[in-house]
């Protein structure tokens, strides 16, 4: 947990400014909002360091999204313009051409391409800015640890604001930031396998940070769970292997 977060606080925005001032004085920050814990403290800490006009977020139902109106109460509440582009039509018509080309359209493919599209998504809005916008990335320390992100899907972006910090520290930041409790304590999911993330994974993010922080699970069956899935997805974390001649 952090032991100071108003001083936390106040780093993260000093640094999402250096960041916007050497990358792009008058650029937009442009992040995807799905009116959960990440996108909400994300936004709201873009807002504090920007200002509101600076900061675009863009909704992406796949379809109808169930909780479509909490992405709407986080941009009402913060003030921020903001698109609605429903991603339907490109998943949709994606998976018909995979299919009619023969190639196999997966449990896991159907999951991971909405991700996938809606980074298309962010970063065709970011360029048809007036000047121009940097994509930001959404994830957690916590998610990243176990590779619970789609690999140049939300994982992507051009800088990461929470990236340092667990669940439980992106709570107390959300808090400290006078949030809506609904968005900053809403049970995270994906949107996309109709699972909660601590049902679809098999532990809580109590139980990680925990491990994170301290090495500590008393679970032994936990444990080795965290520790494979780590290791299995330690390539989402990775620069990308070059060959050097």
């Amino acid at each position: 947990m952090l032991k100071d977060v108003e001083k936390t606080v106040n780093d993260i925005t000093e640094w999402i400014r250096e960041y916007f001032e050497k990358n792009g004085p008058k650029c937009s920050a442009v992040l995807g909002i799905s009116g959960g814990k990440d996108s909400s403290v994300t936004a709201a800490l873009l807002v504090r360091a920007l200002g509101k006009e600076r900061v675009v977020g863009v909704m992406m139902p796949d379809g109808v999204q169930p909780d479509i109106d909490d992405s709407k109460t986080l941009v009402a509440h913060l003030g921020i313009p903001n698109y609605t582009v429903n991603i339907i039509g490109a998943t949709t018509a994606l998976k018909e051409a995979l299919k009619a080309a023969g190639a196999e359209v997966s449990k896991d493919t159907q999951i991971n391409i909405p991700p996938r599209v809606r980074m298309t998504t962010l970063y065709a809005v970011a360029q048809g800015l007036e000047n121009g916008g940097r994509v930001i990335n959404t994830c957690n320390r916590s998610e990243d640890y176990i590779g619970y992100s789609t690999k140049f899907g939300d994982s992507a972006g051009d800088m990461s604001i929470l990236a340092a910090f667990t669940v439980e520290e992106v709570l107390q930041i959300g808090d400290f930031l006078g949030l809506p409790e609904s968005l900053v304590h809403k049970k995270p999911s994906d949107g996309l396998s109709g699972m909660s993330d601590e049902d679809k994974i098999g532990f809580s993010y109590k139980t990680l940070d925990r491990y994170i922080a301290t090495g500590i699970c008393e679970d032994e069956e936990i444990k080795s769970k965290i520790d494979r899935m780590h290791r299995l997805n330690l390539h989402k974390l990775e620069v990308m292997p070059h060959f050097e001649p």
